[in-house]
């Protein structure tokens, strides 16, 4: 092969090879800034679980068993202690039915009695529920089963007892305020039941919106629904269901305030009763909306725990010993 062939087939060949430098890709610095943050809050998110970085550690639901035990204490105690020192006052609950009326020749509204109850049994029965309550809480299994529900930020039994007991305390008012009629009383009865079956489907209705977001990232780090999607459904009807007795029992009130002379006066204990019960329940109803509003300690869905067994033994131990230095001692 001669030389000029050799030349030839070597500038062909050198033409086929291309050299291709290495590009570098300039990532911009806020996008580092931000890959930054991302591994921050994997790594943050990795980390065991202490009590400096964990808002569901055991710290939190230390002491809930002692706490509902005092509690169960406190509230069977009193119940005893009213029934042993009250005097049998007992108050005729009636109601009106149609009776043949010969004379007009058509069925006229007769009141008729239907049964009486004694005082001192009636508001002993809402403390004793509560007793019931709080033993429940500290039994085996159920504590774990109470402890599991705290920290999907519900507490189911709660509900359900203040349906009975807190039913039984409007009850009681609604009596002293001139409410016989039981019709009336069931009613009311039910609308304040309701209003606390509104406060579970509150609490029931964002902890299923937490365990969906939870399952949706695929951690749960304990914390709490973020305020702005929180759904106020629930309270809100509670809210609308929960002010209706109060406006029938403010009825009777007035009434009987309007009525007052020289023979008939309301007494000094009913006006407390009223305001001061007006109150707690309405507390009830703060502390819930404090709890999602996430204020202050509210932060933590076991202290609003621990404020409402706090609201609820005040309550009725208020009603409870202002009825008895009133009527029943």
């Amino acid at each position: 092969m001669s030389e000029d062939q050799l030349d030839s087939d070597y500038g062909d060949f050198s033409k086929k090879i291309e050299y291709s430098a290495p590009q570098t890709k300039i990532i911009p610095v806020e996008s580092i800034t931000k890959l930054e943050q991302l591994k921050q809050k994997k790594v943050v998110s990795q980390l065991p679980k202490t009590s400096a970085n964990r808002s569901d550690g055991k710290d939190l639901y230390r002491g809930l068993r002692l706490f509902n035990c005092v509690m169960s204490i406190l509230h069977l105690g009193q119940g005893i202690a009213v029934v042993i020192l009250s005097k049998a006052v007992t108050i005729s609950i009636t109601t009106n039915y149609l009776a043949p009326n010969l004379v007009l020749k058509r069925g006229v509204p007769k009141l008729e009695q239907i049964f009486d109850v004694r005082i001192s049994f009636l508001i002993a029965g809402f403390l004793f529920i509560s007793a019931f309550a709080h033993f429940m809480l500290v039994l085996p299994k159920i504590y774990e089963w109470y402890i599991n529900n705290l920290k999907q930020k519900i507490q189911v039994a709660r509900w359900y007892e203040y349906a009975l007991s807190s039913s039984i305390m409007i009850v009681a008012i609604a009596i002293l305020c001139g409410m016989y009629d039981l019709g009336s009383l069931i009613l009311l009865f039910g609308l304040n039941a309701t209003m606390n079956l509104f406060g579970l489907l509150m609490e029931k209705h964002n902890s299923d919106i937490r365990s969906l977001e939870n399952q949706i990232t695929g951690h749960d780090d304990g914390s709490s629904l973020e305020v702005n999607k929180v759904r106020w459904t629930g309270f809100v009807f509670g809210c609308v269901a929960g002010v209706i007795p109060w406006v029938v029992i403010s009825l009777y009130f007035i009434t009987a305030l309007s009525r007052t002379n020289d023979i008939f006066k309301v007494p000094d204990f009913i006006y407390f009763i009223f305001y001061s019960l007006f109150v707690f329940f309405n507390l009830f109803a703060l502390n819930m909306f404090l709890q999602y509003k996430q204020v202050g300690p509210w932060k933590n869905y076991t202290f609003g725990e621990r404020m409402y067994i706090v609201l609820s033994l005040v309550a009725k131990s208020a009603l409870v010993w202002q009825i008895f230095i009133g009527a029943l001692r």
